[in-house]
């Protein structure tokens, strides 16, 4: 299976997919950032016997590399995944997933503002379809709505870690050629420590503090094993195998499986708008990806 790239997204999106779930279920009830900090925390401790012998190997190349390593862990660990959880405190995990679906233009949108990759017309034009879906869901499809600037601020919030996800997936080509432990390690670890500032100020502001619930040691499992460890690994290695841009598309499982879990596990209604988004994200992927630039 790590040699399969499409089982490898596949699995990533199941794993983020249940993320989305856990998020909203514990929205509320589990302070956000200090879940994102632990869902860290957690697999750091977890791999880091495993990780050891890699690390102490490629360490030159990873002190070499060190910026790069700071910026991806700063955008794919800990930003995007407070932001996830912010997030989804005030939208469902349906509209996140639905959401998710524009990463895959975004990734071609960053790269080429951040690596001159060149863009064709028909990604331009992809770009500005998806981004008419994600106005509808955010909007839920009023009109009204855009008029007044009443956006519901948990699917602001999902859309820009969506961004910062899209820069990571983006920048995946600037890491070192190290063990793939070595690197979820190091992305561990910055994550972490880019976290814990903002998670000991949510702290002290007492709004939601851990209790001792089946629901916080439940969400703290999961999301610490599954959309950590398994769904980064199975990325990365997907991503390193086929590349960022067709990678991109197997996020669309991911609205999939959530919408076959949100309506069963949570109620979770599946308006006409989430079809309707979901149409357009997707027509402006296909229109995006419908070749490649030369």
């Amino acid at each position: 299976m790590k040699n399969n790239p499409f089982l490898l997204l596949a699995l990533a999106g199941l794993c983020w997919s249940g993320n989305h779930l856990v998020g909203r279920a514990m929205g509320g009830q589990v302070p956000p950032i200090g879940v994102s900090t632990l869902r860290w925390l957690v697999p750091l401790l977890l791999i880091l016997p495993l990780a050891w012998p890699h690390l102490a190997r490629d360490w030159p190349k990873i002190r070499a590399h060190w910026p790069a390593m700071l910026w991806l862990g700063l955008t794919g660990g800990a930003m995007f995944s407070i932001l996830q959880y912010v997030g989804l405190r005030y939208t469902t995990a349906l509209n996140v997933s639905v959401l998710n679906s524009l990463v895959p233009v975004l990734i071609i949108a960053v790269g080429t503002l951040m690596f001159r990759d060149r863009i064709t017309g028909l990604q331009i034009a992809g770009i500005a379809t998806s981004s008419l879906g994600v106005l509808v869901v955010i909007s839920r499809g009023q009109i009204d709505t855009l008029r007044q600037f009443a956006f519901n601020w948990g699917d602001l919030l999902t859309v820009l870690s969506m961004v910062f996800f899209a820069v990571y997936a983006a920048c995946l080509r600037l890491r070192p050629q190290i063990n793939h432990w070595s690197f979820l390690t190091v992305l561990a670890a910055i994550s972490v420590v880019c976290a814990v500032p903002l998670a000991i100020a949510e702290a002290y502001s007492g709004d939601i503090t851990f209790q001792a619930t089946w629901l916080t040691f439940g969400s703290v499992a999961y999301v610490s094993i599954f959309p950590s460890v398994v769904a980064y690994t199975a990325w990365n290695r997907g991503v390193e195998l086929i590349g960022a841009n067709r990678a991109g598309p197997f996020l669309h499982l991911v609205p999939v499986f959530t919408a076959i879990l949100a309506t069963t596990l949570l109620d979770e209604p599946l308006a006409l708008f989430h079809v309707a988004g979901f149409a357009l994200i997707l027509g402006g992927v296909w229109l995006a990806s419908v070749r490649k630039p030369v």
